[in-house]
């Protein structure tokens, strides 16, 4: 009997796979036997070398998601090149802090860009793609808790959220009878460069701190073996769903 839980032979795109949440995710596909295409903006050396220390398989994909244009041609390209895809993680995401009186549109432009716009293009370009090849396929795209609540100074980033829980809704509505599960992970405050600013301020910290049930940030690992059950056997009836990973934020 085939291990439920297991990837191997899976070959999985994550974006943002060079550091934090990203980084996490491949390395947890990784060690379920997956292949990972890692995407990012910057050197993915450090993933390379987690991956390569256990064994694993990664491949390198340079790329901007700042430049929409680009999603989908991104996924087309390894596709045709290094061959289909089985999964696909949208993890790439940006943050911009102000209060909303102050906020520019560059800024909301720029956060819906990568952390919305970029998500539903690539969420199409696989379809397409494995549509056509009539493979079946599972993606997973990150949300938030902000998917659910308002937060303080970051609009651009909570309507982007709010818009990823939406679209991960639809396209599981659309695609589910044609065998592409589509679902969410709601992460909880994870010990990211995007959570710096948080950490570095000791009320705010501690206030974060004082509502997570668990007592602890969350470490990108915990987001990753999430990431691994969405992509595995194991969540093949799941579609639509989204799984906060949160130390137990929401429940609070």
């Amino acid at each position: 009997m085939s291990d439920p839980f297991s990837l191997a032979g899976k070959r999985i795109l994550v974006t943002g796979a060079n550091t934090g949440i990203g980084q996490g995710i491949a390395v947890s596909i990784a060690r379920a036997g997956g292949t990972v295409i890692g995407v990012g903006r910057s050197s993915m050396d450090d993933t390379a070398r987690k991956i390569a220390t256990m064994g694993g398989q990664f491949e390198a994909v340079s790329a901007d998601l700042a430049d929409t244009s680009a999603a989908g041609p991104l996924l087309d390209r390894v596709w045709d090149e290094s061959g289909p895809l089985d999964g696909l993680v949208n993890n790439a995401g940006i943050i911009r802090r102000a209060d909303a009186v102050d906020l520019s549109e560059a800024d909301w432009d720029d956060v819906m860009d990568v952390n919305l716009k970029a998500v539903f293009l690539l969420c199409q370009s696989f379809a397409m793609r494995a549509l056509a090849a009539e493979r079946k396929g599972k993606i997973v795209n990150i949300a938030s808790v902000l998917s659910f609540q308002g937060g303080i100074r970051v609009a651009s980033y909570t309507a982007s959220k709010h818009g990823v829980l939406g679209i991960t809704r639809l396209l599981a509505c659309e695609w589910a009878q044609k065998g592409i599960n589509v679902n969410a992970i709601a992460p909880g405050y994870i010990e990211t460069n995007n959570t710096q600013a948080l950490r570095a301020d000791p009320d705010r910290s501690a206030a974060i701190l004082a509502r997570i049930p668990a007592g602890r940030w969350g470490e990108a690992g915990d987001i990753g073996d999430a990431a691994v059950f969405l992509l595995a056997p194991a969540s093949n009836y799941m579609h639509g769903a989204v799984v906060p990973v949160d130390g137990g934020w929401l429940a609070r």
